[in-house]
């Protein structure tokens, strides 16, 4: 069965996955970023290549999402799989059930701080990136193999806040929305919560091990994290349009703080439109 690690883009993913991988595919706990490789990205092109779909139309792997689902569970295992996918339906073409999943952990981030690391990250202004996550037909792709692969890396994220609902309002499996603010502030205790949630969502009848618990968190702490993107790389980094050199992934993490950086108009326009939910989480 598959257990979705879901956010919306730029919201901690990356580093939820890296203590989920350090704690459940290594002996002692200890981050190497070879073990995210245990944790997949859905949808994906490989899970799609014995499919007739067509790669110049945006959505058509969206027609094999269930198909894909349940070949994937033909081997009856647990399976952790990152998504930036909304949970819901396109062209009527349901994202997943609950016959194929399992749970899922969703990390929340605080718009005002999303936004300012996907400019960086996407190379936005600030007009673009507002647009961005107010699109409610907004989608990703793998841009910079689109001539070869086309859209089978097609994602469909909408907006920020039907994004969030989406995931928050489904009804068809267990979940435990996390916010990346905690994550930072009280790694080791939201972590443990995290592992309890997937333990006890997925039957996994084992005790708590402190000591990975503390080695996952150690070894996956964002200046670690970004030392050795600067001196190895990161294979999730991606190659800027403007340059000819890889955008840092890990780029100012907790020093990304909205009420520093960013800009009123900028501000005033995510507090006014994303209201609601900023009220609903507890962001001031």
């Amino acid at each position: 069965m598959i257990f979705w690690i879901a956010s919306y883009p730029k919201s901690g993913n990356t580093w939820l996955r890296a203590l989920i991988s350090a704690y459940y595919y290594s002996k002692d706990g200890n981050y190497d970023e070879n073990l995210m490789d245990n944790i997949r990205q859905f949808p994906e092109k490989q899970f799609f290549t014995d499919f007739p779909y067509n790669p110049k139309i945006v959505t058509d792997t969206s027609r094999y999402w269930i198909k894909a689902q349940e070949r994937i569970n033909l081997d009856k295992k647990l399976h952790f799989f990152k998504t930036h996918n909304i949970c819901g339906k396109i062209n009527n073409q349901s994202f997943t059930s609950k016959e194929n999943s399992i749970g899922c952990i969703y990390v929340i981030r605080d718009p005002r701080n999303v936004v300012t690391s996907m400019k960086n990250h996407y190379e936005l202004t600030d007009e673009e990136a507002f647009s961005w996550m107010t699109n409610p037909q907004k989608f990703i792709y793998d841009v910079n193999n689109f001539e070869k692969d086309g859209f089978s890396d097609f994602q469909f994220i909408s907006s920020w806040s039907n994004h969030y609902k989406s995931w928050k309002n489904q009804k068809h499996i267990p979940i435990k929305i996390i916010k990346y603010e905690h994550l930072l502030n009280e790694t080791y205790v939201v972590f443990r919560e995290v592992i309890d949630f997937i333990n006890q969502t997925t039957n996994i009848n084992e005790k708590l091990n402190k000591d990975k618990l503390k080695n996952a968190v150690q070894s996956t702490m964002f200046d670690k994290l970004k030392s050795k993107e600067e001196k190895h790389g990161f294979k999730e980094s991606v190659l800027s349009n403007k340059k000819k050199e890889k955008i840092p992934f890990f780029y100012l993490g907790p020093k990304n703080d909205w009420k520093k950086i960013l800009n009123d108009n900028l501000r005033q326009k995510i507090e006014s439109i994303f209201k609601e939910e900023l009220i609903e989480n507890d962001y001031h």
